[in-house]
């Protein structure tokens, strides 16, 4: 059910990927202030903005699951988080080292961009053990989906606030940056944006084909040992 179409998807995001790597290493300038170093913002951006999009999304999931009480839309809010949690550290990673290169220091707390990402992530890491602690299927994915719902709309929210601060020092990369970068560097950010998308929807469809199949799985092994039991009664 989750694998169809994934092999063509995979090699769509194979191709982009290694023409995204390509414009951002051989393509796009070097920038006038920071260098080199710069290009860390061809990977840290498309990152954020995929792992915001990937919460939101596993909050839309939650939604359609308490609509219907279909398990499936669980699984697929459980495994948008889970990835968009793993780029969200990515994320972390990425804008540390490109403030550390850009401002002198691993850490701007000042800073409401990266102070409220950070914030973002912090939620969503209590999702773990949150949905874990609960050992009832049911009430897991009900509760589970409580919380997606909760936090996908912290998500926007939290995002708009940022925007109307006023004192900040980040670069609005899809505002007044993205209009005043070159052609050469819009594209690259562009074409990279989609690969980002691209490996996001693949891994997503991969570890929903894995856990798909691991629970049939299980099920084909307890309805073999009930059998069992069965025979021997």
């Amino acid at each position: 059910m989750y694998s169809k179409g994934l092999a063509p998807l995979a090699a769509a995001t194979a191709v982009v990927l290694t023409a995204a790597l390509v414009l951002v290493f051989f393509y796009a300038p070097l920038d006038a202030d920071q260098g080199f170093v710069q290009k860390i913002f061809y990977i840290h951006v498309p990152m954020a903005i995929v792992a915001l999009c990937g919460w939101v999304a596993g909050g839309i999931f939650a939604i359609r699951h308490l609509r219907s009480g279909d398990a499936s839309w669980d699984l697929r809010s459980y495994v948008a988080i889970h990835l968009s949690i793993i780029l969200g550290l990515g994320v972390l990673i990425t804008g540390s080292i490109w403030a550390r290169a850009s401002w002198g220091h691993w850490w701007v707390w000042d800073e409401p961009v990266l102070v409220s990402f950070l914030v973002t992530f912090l939620l969503y890491c209590v999702y773990y053990p949150l949905r874990f602690a609960i050992e009832d299927p049911e009430r897991q994915a009900r509760y589970s989906s409580v919380f997606a719902i909760a936090a996908g709309a912290f998500v926007p929210l939290n995002f708009t606030a940022v925007r109307l601060a006023q004192a900040y020092t980040h670069p609005r990369v899809l505002s007044e940056t993205g209009g005043t970068m070159p052609g050469e560097m819009r594209l690259t950010f562009y074409v990279t944006l989609i690969g980002m998308v691209l490996l996001f929807v693949t891994l997503w469809k991969l570890e929903l084909t894995a856990k798909h199949a691991s629970m049939q799985l299980k099920r084909l092994r307890r309805q073999r040992a009930e059998r069992r039991e069965a025979v021997a009664a």
